[in-house]
């Protein structure tokens, strides 16, 4: 292997090799180390922003803190303010820091502790791995997943974080719907209380028959190049982009007979029931003429207009 260095001017920071070396660490755990050296004294940055701006997730940044705590690169502590609230001071270090013993004041000036440097430390791979004991009546969930830099969800479809048996079976299958929208989009992970926040409105939704498409195109377009809160995006996205419900259709009244038939003497009425005539109260028409003199007179019109309207195109013609 050969190492190609180029001279720095500018820019740069010297860290010791014991700890760029340190195999006892993970390689995102002395990454995430690094970073945090090269940064200026007084910066501001949690875990939570730390993941947000890079490829892993809380759970993975979360297990590399540990790491770098436990080894002695990082530790926090809480401070008490003049006016009684406290904050949380991070401390870093470039070389272990021993542990502070219970009543004695841990030093946080970051100058490292005197003591022995031998060779780099090197992972035992003898040592067989020790797990702590599951307690009594413990079942194994079925959607537990080992831990990894997929980060704070992996983007999973169960709510095992916040217990599946205290859950609603409609929010449960809220969140899970909310998961598989989200998968797709890394900027807007979230973890399982999150999505138990948002359940209620993406129940609002599967409510209103829309589908896990309709979410998707409703929350994850035209997103910010980094998003700062997921959780606030995504509850003004499903709140304003809500379709309104839709208005039931009336149904068209059935149409009313303009006429009707007299039930005594089958005469057209214009309502239903029996005619004025019936009821007595109008006097009932005399009908002049019928039988053979009503059709000879009608056949005798007949005539006389097809020979008019012959005669007519005859000489429409000519």
């Amino acid at each position: 292997m050969r190492i190609n260095r180029s001279r720095h001017e500018r820019g740069f920071i010297a860290l010791p090799n014991t700890l760029l070396q340190d195999r006892s660490l993970s390689y995102t755990a002395r990454g995430l180390l690094v970073d945090l050296l090269s940064r200026p004294d007084g910066w501001r940055e949690d875990g939570r922003r730390m993941a947000d701006t890079s490829p892993q997730g809380r759970t993975a940044i979360a297990k590399a803190l540990r790491e770098l705590a436990k080894a002695g690169y990082y530790r926090v502590e809480k401070v008490r303010q003049p006016d009684g609230t406290f904050i949380s001071v991070a401390h870093v270090y470039d070389t272990p820091q021993l542990p502070a013993s219970p009543g004695r004041l841990v030093p946080g000036s970051g100058v490292a502790v005197a003591a022995a440097t031998g060779t780099n430390p090197v992972k035992d791979r003898e040592k067989e791995p020790s797990l702590p004991e599951a307690p009594a009546g413990a079942q194994p969930r079925s959607g537990d997943q080992p831990e990894g830099e997929g980060g704070r969800d992996a983007c999973g479809d169960s709510t095992d974080a916040v217990g599946q048996d205290a859950v609603d079976p409609s929010v449960r299958e809220s969140v899970a719907t909310l998961f598989r929208v989200l998968r797709p989009e890394p900027r807007l992970r979230v973890g399982a209380v999150e999505a138990l926040e948002l359940a209620p409105l993406v129940a609002r939704w599967l409510e209103q028959g829309h589908s896990e498409q309709d979410l998707a195109r409703a929350v994850l377009p035209g997103l910010p190049a980094r998003v700062h809160s997921p959780i606030a995006l995504l509850r003004d996205r499903l709140v304003r982009k809500l379709p309104p419900p839709p208005h039931p259709v009336a149904a068209a009244p059935a149409p009313v007979p303009r006429w009707s038939e007299c039930p005594t003497c089958a005469d057209p009425v214009p309502h239903e029931g029996i005619c004025r005539s019936c009821a007595g109260l109008a006097p009932r028409p005399v009908a002049v003429g019928g039988g053979e003199a009503a059709t000879a007179r009608g056949m005798a019109l007949v005539r006389a207009a097809l020979r008019a309207g012959t005669t007519s195109l005859a000489a429409s013609r000519a």
